[in-house]
């Protein structure tokens, strides 16, 4: 992944540190909308007990904004035939995609796109015993037909459009 994505700053071995990191949000279960932050490429390789073989994987850093509060979570696509459906449906919520449409995956305009997914919250417990949540995606959602954005310029255009004024 490119560092321009990041902001901060590299430490050297011996620097003095005191950040411990914003506190994680769990959001409640619903719908919400998000942006990706970014996405590394990656290669899935698999348990001897897992369902997919071998293959190129998107991990997505996503963040999504709420009354309660921001939370970014990483999300795993598997460039799989047998989860082709999970692809689309990310494309779709992007806006990159129409339902059923065939299209070539651009993940070069995938950083900075934003869509909708719902969200659930899942308990684990952690290294230390204790019980936690977090949050997952559970699908990503289509863009309501009158959600669909368009560039400021062309809106504004279409708004104050006169006959005969140019």
């Amino acid at each position: 992944m490119n560092d321009m994505n990041h902001i901060g700053y590299e430490l050297e071995w011996n620097a003095q540190i005191e950040n411990d990191g914003p506190e994680y949000v769990t959001l409640p279960e619903g719908d919400y909308n998000f942006e990706v932050v970014s996405f590394e490429r990656g290669r899935y390789q698999p348990s001897a007990k897992a369902k997919l073989p071998p293959c190129n994987m998107a991990v997505l850093s996503l963040r999504f904004d709420a009354p309660e509060g921001t939370t970014t979570i990483k999300h795993k696509l598997y460039l799989h035939s047998s989860v082709e459906g999970l692809l689309c449906a990310f494309f779709t919520s992007i806006g990159q995609r129409r339902h059923g449409e065939r299209i070539a995956m651009n993940w070069n305009a995938v950083p900075g796109a934003r869509g909708r997914a719902h969200l659930t919250v899942r308990k684990y417990t952690n290294d230390k015993g204790e019980e936690r949540t977090i949050n997952d995606v559970s699908r990503f959602l289509e863009p309501e037909e009158n959600a669909v954005s368009r560039p400021a310029s062309v809106s504004a255009q279409t708004q104050t459009y006169q006959a005969g004024r140019f």
